[in-house]
């Protein structure tokens, strides 16, 4: 039997401004024992005891907004179609950054097919999934989009799974769910930047029927049109939202759609803006352009917040600039944008853990798991504390 006595640490559970001072956390093997007041802490016996005074003990975060077995950069188009062992070898990279930053469950939202070891060609973050299963909390708990389901033209040639028509979507999108997907991911931004790819109807048949298979349905959309569509036909999350208005917002409400925000992914942007052109979210690449767009991103963020909107959040590493171990960034981009601290440490925490249905994920409670991790300083405060880890539980 493992004990672990951490003590006289603050604690937070990211669901109030609240930071609990001279706590103790008592962990027997990989569950919390106990939590309370350190001068009330239960005889530890022989357990080890960790001195975490002038630390705080945070929940280990979610990223729903991940590519875990692509490189990212500014050529993670092009680096997509690299060979199935480079892929499995950059998510075993990304594994290591995201245990270290205090990242235990990752939700992955798409991943090119490769050959599957097993026969046929699947998205390679379910087979790199399956094949990590063995090995527990030695590794990031994955919950994973098959390949993006696109509108001819939308993105290159092999990198997605194209569709025709709201038949072929839909065909496609039970088609994943057969190759073991947890949830389907939907393109929501055409190769018209001013139409979106998809009626509401045929958004909405696709949700019926993925929902009637016990999954979940996830749409990327940057754009006003796509956003609209999403919300209207009652996609389960909107993936960065960078275009949301009142309407839209009030619709995802409604409807019980989550916002799972990306800010950062522009703020990263905006330092090699100058010498690189982004694929397809900027039309220039103009710091101008990228900040109005950050801006926009921001506002919506506000504005879907005003509404109600449940808002979780990621970092689109391997699908962006930001990479694994940079959660923490999303959090400063959110309280920049007019989040409160808490709001934003609830968004990469309980939050993402909504999102997935699963509700140990970003939670610290006893007879749960001891996924948290020990920061120091204060991040409902001062975000930037989530940079400083120093131990993880």
């Amino acid at each position: 039997m493992t004990r672990t006595l951490y003590r006289d640490a603050a604690i937070t559970d990211a669901r109030s401004p609240r930071l609990d001072l001279e706590m103790s956390v008592l962990v027997t093997n990989g569950l919390i024992e106990w939590i309370g007041p350190s001068d009330a802490e239960p005889d530890p016996g022989d357990a080890q005891i960790i001195d975490a005074g002038g630390t705080t003990i945070v929940p280990s975060m979610v990223d729903s907004h991940s590519h875990l077995s692509m490189p990212g950069g500014s050529h993670w188009i092009e680096r997509g179609q690299d060979h199935r062992d480079e892929l499995e070898r950059v998510a075993e990279d990304n594994a290591h950054l995201l245990l270290a930053a205090g990242v235990r469950w990752v939700r992955d939202v798409g991943s090119p097919p490769r050959p599957d070891p097993a026969g046929g060609h699947r998205a390679m973050t379910l087979q790199v999934r399956d094949a990590w299963e063995p090995l527990g909390r030695e590794v990031p708990y994955i919950r994973a989009a098959g390949t993006w389901l696109t509108r001819s033209g939308a993105l290159p040639a092999g990198l997605t799974v194209e569709a025709s028509d709201g038949d072929a979507l839909v065909a496609a999108a039970m088609a994943q769910l057969a190759d073991g997907a947890d949830l389907v991911k939907l393109y929501l931004d055409g190769p018209d930047q001013d139409t979106a790819p998809w009626t509401i109807d045929e958004v909405a048949s696709v949700v019926d029927a993925v929902h009637s298979a016990g999954a979940k349905v996830t749409a990327h959309a940057t754009r006003l049109h796509g956003t609209r569509i999403g919300a209207a036909a009652a996609v389960d999350a909107i993936e960065h939202g960078f275009e949301i208005d009142a309407t839209i917002a009030a619709d995802m409400a409604s409807n019980g759609v989550f916002l799972v925000s990306t800010l950062a992914v522009m703020s990263s942007w905006q330092s090699f803006a100058t010498t690189t052109t982004i694929p397809r979210f900027t039309e220039t690449d103009s710091r101008t352009a990228i900040a109005e767009r950050l801006e926009r991103g921001a506002e919506s963020l506000r504005i879907a917040r005003r509404a109600g909107v449940a808002i979780a959040a990621g970092t689109d590493f391997g699908g962006g600039s930001l990479r694994a171990n940079q959660l923490a960034w999303e959090v400063e981009a959110m309280v920049e944008a007019g989040l409160e601290p808490w709001e934003a440490l609830a968004a990469v925490t309980w939050r993402g853990g909504e999102l997935l249905g699963e509700p140990s994920a970003g939670v610290i409670e006893v007879g749960g798991p001891s996924d948290f991790f020990l920061v120091h300083g204060d991040p409902l405060t001062d975000p930037s504390a989530l940079w400083r880890v120093w131990r993880i539980a």
